[in-house]
């Protein structure tokens, strides 16, 4: 990484994050503290990861159409659904506000959202094949391109009667997601939150994927960093103000171990079939703490 100092403006020169301040009341005092971290020898962000005001305000504008889209979803998700019709609608609704979903052609995915049901712990291809039963519990992964900005979200979704064992999985997972939030603050590390999430799943018995993580989003689908949620506190990358990525742990009520499903090397299964739960947000480093901008 190049040394901050060599990319830095004048004092009095405007900031180069685009707010028209000047880098003395902007980000002077920012990019000295990133520095002097570096130097101590913690990994600490490329300017390319802390998204300027601007861009923040673009990338907020995606993440309404996401949510909406997600709302709409949880408002008419049912028993006898197939995960087929939930593609259909998310492509639909995404394309009445304007948006386009991320997911569609990203990488040769076919589809316009993940649908994983019980024992799938991503990347779930929507079918009509699948039907949503009684008992089921699914996670909806919906990803939108509003202006050429990007949003990434997650829900869970109960279907009937599910068992105690499994309604409890998805509860604790979401609970994990809120634990992992609360350690986001600026001066912090990445590591304090995938403590705090690896910390939640264990105390109720459970695991953490390692394999598949959490990233960067906003001017990009995956950006850096990558997000790990089984890291230590006080390790793993410096979180700065302007930095935008996903929690979204996958919580296994088993073992943590994975496979992919030879057929398409996108759908991802617990390898010992226990169920999977997963929630994912977006969150903004702020200047004071956080700010959740996509659920």
């Amino acid at each position: 990484m190049k040394n901050i100092e060599a990319l830095r403006p004048g004092r009095n020169d405007p900031c180069w994050c685009g707010s028209g301040r000047k880098y003395k009341v902007c980000h002077a005092q920012i990019d000295e503290r990133i520095e002097r971290m570096r130097e101590l020898g913690h990994e600490v962000p490329a300017r390319s990861m802390l998204k300027t005001p601007e861009q923040i305000e673009k990338i907020r504008a995606s993440c309404k159409v996401n949510i909406a889209v997600l709302d709409y979803i949880e408002a008419h998700i049912h028993e006898g659904m197939t995960t087929g019709e939930i593609d259909r609608i998310v492509r639909q609704k995404t394309a009445e506000m304007g948006g386009i979903p991320a997911p569609l052609d990203y990488e040769g995915y076919p589809y316009s959202v993940c649908t994983s049901v019980n024992d799938q712990v991503c990347h779930g291809f929507p079918s009509d094949d699948v039907v949503l039963q009684s008992g089921d519990i699914v996670n909806v992964d919906c990803s939108t391109i509003l202006d050429g900005y990007f949003s990434d979200s997650s829900r869970m979704f109960c279907i009937g009667e599910v068992s105690p064992e499994k309604r409890k999985l998805v509860e604790v997972t979401r609970e994990c997601v809120m634990r992992g939030l609360e350690q986001v603050r600026p001066w912090g590390f990445m590591g304090d939150m995938g403590q705090a999430v690896s910390d939640c799943a264990k105390e109720n018995g459970y695991s953490v994927v390692r394999e598949i993580g959490g990233h960067g989003v906003g001017l990009q689908f995956h950006e850096d960093p990558w997000v790990s949620y089984v890291t230590k506190r006080g390790t793993e990358m410096l979180l700065v103000p302007g930095m935008i990525f996903t929690i979204e742990p996958m919580v296994n009520m088993g073992r943590p171990d994975v496979c992919y499903l030879e057929d398409n090397d996108w759908e991802v299964y617990t390898e010992d079939g226990s169920p999977s739960a997963q929630w994912e947000i977006m969150v903004l480093v702020t200047q004071t703490g956080h700010e959740v901008l996509c659920w």
